[in-house]
């Protein structure tokens, strides 16, 4: 029996793969990502139906092609490499007899990823659609009058800092910002997250004014937010995948106060997009539908102001003119004027006297005329 030392046995390896010069295109889901050093290191994975993995190969893709490579993936993609993602790429093996088999990527076709990626957005809107919660979000009715802002973004993004000097305007606006990862794999979740501890925050506020911590102030506190905003910056390099997420596509689509995104991007829209209340293009766009919303108020405000003067004003005239004919009718039936026609007033007493049958003989009679009053006594009386 022949015996190799291991040497031996990995230099034969090495050999063999030395002789095969001819390169392979593999497709493959990216497990892990590492940049380092200007080279990008992955861990490549086929999965089996069952979930379980079937293949792993360790991948570099050294400095030299990388840096055409990247910006040439990315513009194509509109994202980077990042976990979880199917790349579909040119290498060619080396064998190495302590570091073992490596695979070198020399070419990546960014196509196959795009058509991964629109296949993945398809299955979520599909299964959003069977959920029967596509709509749900825009079903909601939005305050006449915004006030109370939870926003959800990152803390440093320039984004953030567009929309709130926005929204900085005559309006008064409160806005509490909710701390988020806004691209790659973990972004998500991370809105998700944020998500959940706005809804914890109402949910409370919900228990105080039902009574489990009731006084009187909570009684009179309103809603601690209005509308849910979700924003981020543009740039050179978007990762825009996570917007397609089914999971965050769902929160949101059920999520019980109205969501707006401006999410900072031009090409098609997000599926986040789709099911929110209201989606936008920038974060500035967002911040200027806000003050738009309370421009448009005031404006009603002032119509309404405007035609309840007018109303006043005129019922004022139709109570004047009523008055006016009142006064005209108090005139043609006053004393004076009945008097300036020949008339008189006989009292007896100062009771009026309307028959002969109210007066006596022996009564003090008053007679009043227009310009004064003579006084008789009855002495006679004849009845008609």
């Amino acid at each position: 029996m022949k015996q190799y030392t291991l040497s031996e046995i990995c230099d034969f390896i090495g050999q063999l793969i030395a002789m095969e010069t001819e390169t392979y295109w593999v497709r493959a889901e990216i497990a892990s990502v590492n940049e380092k050093g200007g080279h990008c290191y992955l861990d490549l994975v086929e999965k089996a139906e069952t979930g379980l993995l079937a293949a792993k190969l360790r991948a570099t893709c050294w400095q030299n092609v990388y840096a055409m490579l990247r910006p040439y993936f990315e513009q194509e993609t509109g994202s980077h490499l990042q976990a979880g993602m199917q790349i579909l790429v040119e290498i060619e093996l080396n064998f190495h007899p302590v570091y073992g088999l490596s695979a070198n990527i020399i070419n990546i076709d960014p196509k196959y990823t795009v058509g991964d990626l629109a296949r993945q957005r398809q299955e979520t809107i599909a299964r959003l659609q069977k959920d029967g919660v596509m709509d749900m979000n825009k079903a909601l009715a939005l305050p006449t009058i915004v006030r109370r802002i939870a926003v959800i973004s990152a803390e440093s993004a320039a984004g953030y800092g567009d929309f709130c000097h926005q929204l900085q305007s005559q309006y008064h606006f409160e806005t509490t910002l909710f701390p988020a990862i806004m691209q790659g794999e973990h972004a998500a979740q991370s809105i998700i997250a944020a998500l959940m501890q706005i809804n914890e925050q109402m949910s409370k506020w919900e228990n105080e004014k039902m009574g489990k911590y009731k006084n009187e102030k909570m009684e009179k506190c309103e809603n601690p937010f209005d509308a849910v905003v979700i924003i981020r910056g543009g740039g050179a390099t978007t990762d825009l995948s996570c917007f397609d997420d089914y999971n965050l596509c769902s929160h949101c689509a059920q999520f019980p106060l109205p969501v707006i995104t401006g999410i900072g991007h031009t090409r098609d829209v997000s599926v986040l997009d789709m099911v929110a209340f209201q989606a936008l293009k920038t974060p500035t766009a967002v911040a200027q539908f806000f003050i738009d919303g309370r421009e448009q108020q005031a404006l009603r405000l002032q119509e309404l102001m405007r035609r309840l003067r007018q109303t006043a004003e005129r019922q004022i005239l139709i109570r004047r003119h009523r008055l006016e004919l009142l006064a005209e009718r108090i005139k043609m039936h006053s004393p004076a004027r009945i008097y300036s026609m020949g008339y008189s007033l006989a009292t007896v007493n100062g009771k009026v006297i309307r028959s002969t049958a109210d007066l006596h003989s022996g009564d003090i009679l008053t007679t009043h005329l227009s310009d004064g009053s003579a006084t008789s006594v009855v002495q006679k009386m004849q009845i008609k």
